[in-house]
């Protein structure tokens, strides 16, 4: 009977033995192992890394249509709008527009606050000193618009000019009459306003921002005299010669297959 006892409590102990080595080579996963292999033809999900599109930052003034301004939508549009926005996509790039004061466009792009400018903007030698120009792609003319009845002689003797600050129409005006005898405004609407309301005698502008103005001002129109012709151009800092040649390429492929003039003529239909 002892010997029973002795043989069931050994068989017993051989049992737990094995048992406890079977547990120390079986490894239960943890949650950071993967537990099975993929099956055989099974796509794995890879996740691209794909880099943002750079941006291409135009400073304008969207106060001078139809070269800039903001439409029913709320959206930018105009002639330079749309030339910078074929340039843009011709680049690989993402246009992003920066509404703010004419007068600080130039010290925006050349401090590096906007990459390029394009706001009917003059090409002038002033102007050259402090940025670099790319070639011209549309031409401006200053008129002068006065109420209806004017003399058609007028000349700007005892009169108050109300002109866009920063603009060659300001330019030219101060050197002109001096600067005693000129009214700066933010915009052409707020020059045309004081001269709707008598606080001057006419305004200097460009032509086409002129006819806009015109139309919506009853009892204003534009002097047939032109004040002075001049070449608009995106303007660049003198650091970021690279982006200038860029644009200036993409310029001349647009305007040798007719997309600058389409562009131009939807906004600036041709007198027939």
């Amino acid at each position: 009977m002892k010997k029973s006892l002795k043989y069931i409590v050994l068989a017993v102990v051989a049992v737990l033995v094995i048992s406890i080595f079977a547990a120390c080579g079986s490894k239960t996963p943890t949650n950071n192992e993967e537990t099975t292999a993929p099956d055989e033809g099974t796509t794995v999900a890879v996740e691209e890394s794909t880099a943002p599109i750079k941006q291409l930052v135009m400073g304008t003034n969207a106060a001078f249509a139809p070269y800039e301004f903001v439409d029913d939508n709320g959206a930018f549009a105009g002639i330079d709008v749309e030339i910078a926005q074929t340039i843009a996509a011709k680049l690989g790039m993402e246009l992003v527009i920066k509404d703010m004061e004419f007068n600080s466009l130039i010290t925006a792009v050349s401090e590096g606050a906007v990459d390029m400018v394009l706001a009917g903007l003059t090409v002038t030698d002033e102007r050259k000193e402090s940025v670099d120009f790319s070639d011209t792609y549309a031409t401006g003319i200053q008129v002068i618009i006065v109420k209806e009845g004017a003399d058609a002689d007028f000349d700007f003797a005892g009169k108050k000019v109300g002109v866009q600050a920063g603009t060659t129409g300001d330019i030219y005006i101060t050197d002109e009459v001096g600067q005693e005898n000129v009214a700066q405004y933010s915009n052409g609407a707020q020059a045309v306003q004081a001269l709707m309301n008598g606080q001057v005698d006419c305004v200097v502008i460009d032509n086409e921002p002129a006819k806009n103005l015109v139309a919506a001002n009853e009892g204003l129109t534009i002097l047939e005299t032109e004040y002075t012709v001049e070449d608009y151009a995106a303007a660049f800092s003198k650091e970021n010669t690279e982006l200038r040649d860029a644009f200036n390429t993409a310029l001349a492929e647009l305007k040798a297959d007719g997309t600058i003039d389409a562009i131009i003529e939807k906004y600036i239909p041709s007198e027939s």
